[in-house]
């Protein structure tokens, strides 16, 4: 049996695919996004968000880029992951340049382990 990725996934992974070998995977009702096997973006109800650190994140914040956050038992959480530009998402280059902030963080966030 296969799994149907959406369309907004598919979208993205075209745009991305500049960058190498980027897969997206079915988790927890959205799609991982990984690049060579490394996670640097998620999807939810068709938003991309991009992986952020403590070194990239404020540049996120700047362009007014809400954190992906999540509600368990009442309480809610938040994610080190950006929302990408709406911009982006009609523009490869522009999302390429930002997804390569994420693919840094991720490598960053690997290499910390």
């Amino acid at each position: 049996m296969s799994v149907k990725v959406s369309e907004f996934v598919t979208h993205v992974v075209d745009m991305l695919e500049p960058l190498g070998p980027v897969s997206a995977r079915r988790m927890f009702g959205g799609y991982g996004i990984y690049l060579d096997g490394m996670m640097f973006a998620l999807v939810a109800d068709d938003t991309l968000y991009l992986k952020v650190d403590d070194e990239s994140r404020s540049e996120f914040a700047a362009a007014g880029l809400e954190p992906f956050r999540y509600s368990k038992k009442g309480k809610t959480y938040e994610m080190s992951y950006h929302a990408a530009p709406e911009d982006a998402l009609e523009n490869a280059e522009l999302l390429r340049d930002w997804a390569r902030k994420a693919v840094d963080a991720a490598m960053r966030a690997a290499r910390a382990k």
